[in-house]
């Protein structure tokens, strides 16, 4: 029996929104919240970002952020507050970026399988093309995680993370393909001012470890991995997710979202970013998110 049998396709855009790096995260939150009302199918967005450095809301919260924040714009990055977990990590354009919209009528029971399930998926990936591609943290690298991908065990490639909300998960996170003296002359800064360990000789890309391979390379290997658990069909971004990630561009900006300035109101599991049952009397309509993050 096929793997793809009994699942509905995967819709696959690539829509990218050249000098609009809030408009972009945003779209992806838009489409979380859309699929979780099941106003649009379960989607894989597959783009190619601008340059950005983008923090949590943990990161927010750190007394060294906004020194973090002019560390990157004095080397001309800006950034933006993510829809996951974690800590500060870089996109940029020598990098392929994923956001996964998943409907899930219990999101916070499948953590651990989305992640091992995205992992493999960008393992293998790698490992066809040559990579030595190995899930699991390096040691001192930036924005750690047991799902990572390294090369080696000696650079980290790919990092992921989560977000649940009332009926859908995101996991979305970078894969960097080239350009890996500006991803360290980036984030070398920022985790300084933010007081996070981070070891600049464990950021790679996948043009370290196999030079020569570039993004086309990786888009086409990423897609035959993913092909081989779901039949693929292209998509599209409708009207109503462009127009509602228009509202939420607040949400992801460093100085719009109050949320950022709350100590204390989500739970971080990781690099997921979840939020307290609530109590039957404070229940969400269908699609909002779970976390007051």
């Amino acid at each position: 029996m096929s793997a793809t049998a009994g699942l509905p396709p995967l819709s696959v855009v690539e829509e990218v929104f050249p000098g609009r790096p809030l408009h972009d995260t945003a779209v992806s939150h838009a489409l979380l919240r859309r699929v979780a009302r099941g106003e649009a199918p379960e989607t894989l967005r597959l783009y190619i970002p601008d340059e950005v450095v983008l923090f949590s809301l943990l990161d927010a919260r750190n007394p060294g952020f906004d020194r973090a924040r002019a560390g990157a714009e004095a080397l001309g990055c800006p950034s933006l507050l993510r829809l996951a977990g974690g800590h500060a990590a870089l996109f940029h354009r020598q990098c392929l970026a994923f956001a996964w919209a998943i409907p899930e009528a219990q999101a916070a029971e499948g953590i651990h399988s989305r992640f091992k399930t995205l992992s493999g998926i960008f393992q293998r990936a790698l490992a066809r093309l040559g990579v030595d591609a190995r899930p699991g943290e390096v040691a001192g690298e930036y924005c750690p995680g047991e799902y990572s991908v390294n090369a080696e065990g000696r650079i980290k490639l790919m990092g992921v993370g989560q977000r649940i909300i009332r009926g859908a998960a995101h996991v979305g996170g970078v894969l960097v393909v080239g350009e890996t003296a500006r991803l360290r002359e980036i984030l070398v800064p920022v985790y300084a001012a933010l007081g996070l360990n981070f070891d600049p000789r464990t950021a790679g890309s996948v043009e370290d470890a196999v030079p020569g391979l570039g993004l086309n390379d990786v888009r086409t290997a990423v897609l035959a991995e993913f092909g081989a658990l779901r039949s693929l069909v292209p998509g599209s971004l409708e009207p109503a997710t462009l127009a509602l990630a228009s509202e939420l561009e607040n949400w992801h900006a460093p100085g719009g979202n109050p949320r950022a300035a709350t100590p204390g109101s989500p739970r971080f599991q990781g690099k997921t970013l979840d939020a307290t049952p609530l109590a039957p009397s404070q229940k969400l309509a269908p699609g909002e998110p779970t976390s007051s993050a």
